[in-house]
């Protein structure tokens, strides 16, 4: 198995019964396409952004396998911007191969979004929320990197994991957060524009 989309554990299973998922797995609209549509596993709210206030957390259901040399790109649906003011703080999200299956959430894929709109949106069960797109990566000649991962979801600068460096893209992420917050304003969906935010295609 190279790489493959499954349920987490717990769209499966109450502990006691099988359950039936009623939400479909991550699949490509086109032959052509890139990207895999993702669906929210259930209903959420997103409320209207608020100084200091943290992204949302979308639920998928959904976790992925794949090769040790890849990783898992998560980005925006091209029209949540426009249509929702919804926009993922750090642009692009990143899944690592060993983020699957871990003893946090069972390697659970979320989608983590600002709501720049004056108002709350929800986001309904089976609704697509954004798309994921497997790449190969690169490491350098003198690379050495020997942490293991033990948690889940920004779990990669635990101390635990005995590499205590913040990545370089929960630095950006950072960065972009502060942009956002200074730029956010009454007409705050055309100051996206300053982030560069919402040019994605589906």
């Amino acid at each position: 198995m190279s790489r493959k989309f499954e349920y987490v554990n717990r769209i499966l299973s109450t502990g006691y019964e099988m359950k039936h998922p009623d939400f479909n797995l991550p699949q490509r609209k086109t032959k052509k396409s890139a990207g895999y549509d993702f669906e929210a596993a259930e209903d959420t709210i997103i409320p209207s952004y608020k100084r200091g206030m943290a992204p949302t957390l979308v639920r998928t259901g959904v976790k992925a396998y794949m090769q040790d040399d890849e990783v898992l790109l998560l980005y925006n649906r091209s029209s949540n911007p426009k249509k929702k003011g919804l926009v993922i703080p750090n642009s692009v999200g990143v899944i690592d191969s060993d983020y699957y299956g871990n003893p946090d959430n069972d390697g659970e894929i979320m989608f983590a979004f600002y709501n720049l709109g004056d108002t709350d949106i929800t986001i309904h069960k089976g609704e697509a929320i954004g798309q994921g797109v497997f790449t190969k990566f690169l490491i350098t000649d003198d690379d050495n990197a020997q942490g293991t991962r033990v948690g889940g979801f920004g779990s990669t600068d635990n101390p635990n994991n005995n590499n205590t460096s913040k990545t370089a893209c929960q630095a950006l992420a950072d960065q972009l957060a502060e942009q956002i917050t200074e730029c956010i304003s009454k007409s705050n969906i055309r100051n996206m524009e300053k982030l560069g935010i919402g040019g994605m295609s589906l």
